[in-house]
């Protein structure tokens, strides 16, 4: 039984890796809200800008507060590494899925998703067990 148990049972100790899962489980949460949202109204694709900054901006929060849980102090850290490293792999997918040049605007975005990030790291921190 113990096999089994500790076959099953993985976890990731690293708080960047754990707040970038986190991050990325929140935003397919969110892309699949936004897609129902997309199919059940009248909504079109160019009106859903400002839900799609709201999404991300989730995402990264909550991937910060895992990786500040996860820290045992320097939450504040984890959380902006973890919320640059979300925003700079979006940014690459969209350049290569979507052949979008990058542009000026888009380093503020990730400096936007490292301070959210951040935030939630702070938050994350605090929130750990004692």
């Amino acid at each position: 039984m113990y096999f089994i148990r500790r076959l099953f049972s993985w976890r990731l100790t690293s708080p960047l890796l754990s707040g970038l899962c986190r991050s990325f489980l929140w935003m397919l949460l969110g892309a699949f809200v936004l897609s129902l949202l997309l199919w059940g109204s009248g909504l079109q694709e160019q009106d859903l800008a400002v839900y799609t900054y709201i999404v991300h901006g989730i995402a990264a929060a909550f991937g910060g507060l895992t990786a500040g849980r996860r820290a045992a102090s320097k939450g504040w850290y984890q959380g902006a590494l973890t919320g640059i490293l979300y925003g700079l792999i979006v940014l690459l997918v969209g350049f290569l899925a979507l052949d979008s040049s990058p542009a000026g605007i888009d380093l503020l975005w990730v400096l936007a998703a490292g301070a959210i990030g951040s935030l939630g790291g702070v938050f994350g921190v605090n929130l750990q067990k004692s």
